[in-house]
């Protein structure tokens, strides 16, 4: 595996070109409508182009994806592909699983979960840059190549091929406790993330006026006539029903009782869940999940990986990280198992792994492109590890796939789609830049697919 000294893997990448990709933050949703509601993704959509498929068999057990982003690079050694040795501490509490060893001490609501969750071990980053590999695996490419700069994020996808934004009350694409992320690309802006932050369990937030409901619909009632009296005699009247359109369905969100039920919880809840923002996350995952309110795909983030320095300090670092991240998703597993379980597919990963072995000069782990990512739900067959690596989880052993070589993010994108029954090998002719936009890169080549083998 060739590398250079920022950490890029080369291999297997081509049409490189380093143009700079601008940083997409977006807002909430709620800035437009009242100082509350914001966002485009409401508006609405210009019809479908040339689009070219090459009719990939997919899987089509999942109705929905919850993708937790371990932001920071969670060291794989000690969590998805635990090994042992004399820098293990002893709070870790290695238990057997079958024929997964599971470091019990830090995760155990997981722990109890293992017969849903299944660990691939052989994957590994493309690049070990903290920026960079977030974004590739959120947009399931290169964020340097050519058309890096129009590439969707993979929920922007999943919201043009399944969203129904004028039937539903919530877009497709949600992401909670960030604020920023990839963007849609060149898709049209209503297939941005929703963002939503300040998760209290009291309802949507920023979804009311500050003076109230009867005052926003006095001055909503006053912008729509005066928008009126504008189209009349504008020849660009158009955008003025665009942005009308747009109006009225982030107005459907605010004192929307059916809405604000999928964010609110109670006490207990939020204490067994953690009673943390990650969790909040969690549960809100959960109830929109069940709410069926039109999520397709829940993006949640939660940092605290990046340990460098005193990696196995007691209640801190990585202690600190796998407790919100047990407590969270452990719970969140619980909460959806059955029907729901089985129709949302659950992917966490971070950007890359950890150095292995013994640890650092500082008592930590540094950047390493080896890495382990967890799958749950949808149907999957649990209870196992698809892969294997050597005895600290430096390189890969066995692959466990039909493709028999290293998992890459954009067969882990691949993945994702075809659980939802999208074809991955998808070529859109509508892109601006005429290259043809495929879905996961190299379709035409069949450079990339997704792991079958988590089905069985």
């Amino acid at each position: 595996m060739k590398t250079n000294r920022f950490g890029f893997d080369w291999s297997g990448i081509r049409g490189t070109h380093f143009w700079a990709r601008p940083q997409l933050s977006r807002r909430m949703l709620f800035r437009h409508a009242a100082s509350a509601v914001g966002g485009y993704f409401l508006m609405p959509s210009r019809p479908l182009e040339n689009v070219a498929r090459a009719a990939g068999r997919t899987i089509g057990t999942a109705k929905n994806v919850i993708f937790v982003l371990l932001a920071g690079g969670p060291s794989h050694a000690d969590t998805f592909d635990l090994k042992e040795g004399a820098w293990t501490p002893s709070f870790l509490a290695p238990t057997s699983y079958g024929d997964v060893r599971w470091p019990q001490g830090i995760m155990p609501t997981l722990g109890q979960n293992i017969n849903d969750i299944a660990l691939v071990r052989s994957v590994r980053s493309w690049a070990a840059v903290h920026q960079l590999a977030q974004a590739w695996i959120q947009i399931g490419r290169n964020p340097v190549s050519g058309l890096a700069r129009i590439a969707p994020h993979i929920g922007s996808v999943v919201s043009l091929e399944l969203g129904k934004p004028k039937q539903n009350l919530l877009p497709a694409f949600v992401s909670l406790n960030v604020t920023t992320g990839p963007g849609p690309g060149y898709l049209p802006p209503e297939h941005t993330a929703f963002y939503i932050n300040g998760l209290n369990g009291t309802g949507l937030p920023n979804s009311t006026h500050r003076d109230g409901q009867p005052a926003f619909d006095r001055r909503y009632a006053l912008v729509a006539d005066l928008d009126g009296e504008q189209r009349s005699g504008d020849p660009r009247g158009a955008s003025y029903v665009e942005m009308a359109s747009f109006n009225d369905s982030a107005k459907r969100l605010m004192y929307n009782n059916t809405v604000n039920s999928a964010f609110v919880y109670d006490t207990n809840t939020r204490n067994r869940f953690g009673n943390t923002g990650f969790g909040n996350a969690c549960i809100v995952a959960r109830n929109l999940i069940k709410a069926n309110l039109g999520t397709r795909f829940i993006q949640l983030t939660l940092g605290g990986w990046d340990n460098h320095v005193n990696i196995y300090q007691r209640n801190a670092n990585l202690e600190a990280a796998t407790r919100q991240l047990d407590l969270g998703v452990g719970n969140l597993i619980n909460d959806l198992r059955g029907p729901d379980l089985d129709q949302t597919l659950i992917v966490v990963m971070g950007e890359f792994g950890r150095t292995v072995g013994t640890v650092n000069n500082t008592a930590g782990r540094d950047h390493f492109l080896q890495q382990s990512v967890m799958f749950a739900g949808a149907k999957i067959r649990g209870g196992r590890a698809i892969g294997a690596t050597d005895a600290t989880a430096s390189r890969i052993l066995e692959t466990g796939w039909s493709r028999d070589r290293e998992i890459r993010a954009e067969d882990i994108e691949a993945t994702i789609y075809s659980a939802l029954g999208i074809d991955w090998t998808t070529i859109r002719r509508d892109d601006p830049l005429g290259r043809g936009f495929e879905y996961v890169p190299f379709a035409d080549r069949d450079l990339y697919g997704p792991i079958n083998e988590l089905w069985g």
